[in-house]
């Protein structure tokens, strides 16, 4: 949940365009709450598992015990030349299928819903809705970002213009937050692994931690 959470939100080369487009400052808080989310998402999540309330959280046929579950339970020596193998050769065709079957459903699923997103709402829309200063532009931006949210390098110029428009600081962070951790694909590749309870925690974690990290930092600029 933990990496779910975190990895849509920050990576290098979006540290230097965020840094860039929108400030060092804005880089460095979105960093900070990409962090923060991760870390209050997997908390949040092991209370839940230790409680119990997380039991058997994958989708049927994914996962096998675990991470390298089947290593564990029957170790053997690792064969790095594996194509000399008739066995491990035809095992490798059926993983390398199943990957590519898998990754070419959920991620064509994924360009066709955001294909339809960007041909029918409007950037004027987003800028009208987003716009002001406060409290609700943070709770706004947290919600828009979930269906207005385009991608990490088209949101960053959109998120620009907002805030030279006059959109809080703290809307333009939680509406990044939230939009990329909801992302489509983002979003689908966890519905594809999960059950429908564990995709509506990472949801309402997502959501409520972008809405605090909009918060504090709209306040750590007030301060």
């Amino acid at each position: 949940m933990a990496f779910w959470l975190a990895s849509p939100v920050m990576d290098p080369s979006m540290f230097v365009l965020t840094t860039g487009v929108l400030g060092l400052e804005f880089a460095v808080a979105k960093t900070l709450a990409a962090i923060g989310l991760g870390m209050f998402g997997g908390w949040a999540t092991h209370l839940l598992t230790r409680a119990g309330g997380l039991s058997a959280p994958l989708r049927e046929g994914i996962g096998n015990g675990g991470c390298g579950g089947t290593k564990v339970r029957d170790p053997k020596p690792v064969m790095w030349r594996f194509w000399e193998d008739a066995e491990r050769r035809a095992k490798f065709g059926r993983e390398a299928l199943g990957v590519t079957l898998f990754l070419a459903k959920w991620l064509t699923l994924a360009f066709l819903l955001e294909s339809l997103m960007l041909a029918f709402i409007p950037a004027e829309t987003v800028t009208s809705v987003l716009g002001g200063s406060g409290l609700a532009p943070i709770a706004l931006g947290t919600l828009v970002g979930v269906p207005a949210y385009l991608n990490g390098y088209a949101a960053l110029p959109l998120v620009g213009g907002l805030i030279e428009q006059g959109m809080a600081q703290g809307a333009g962070l939680a509406f990044l937050v939230a939009g990329g951790v909801t992302s489509l694909p983002a979003a689908l590749a966890v519905w594809a692994l999960v059950k429908p309870r564990v995709f509506l925690l990472y949801l309402a974690l997502s959501l409520s931690g972008a809405f605090a990290a909009g918060l504090l930092f709209q306040l750590w600029g007030l301060a």
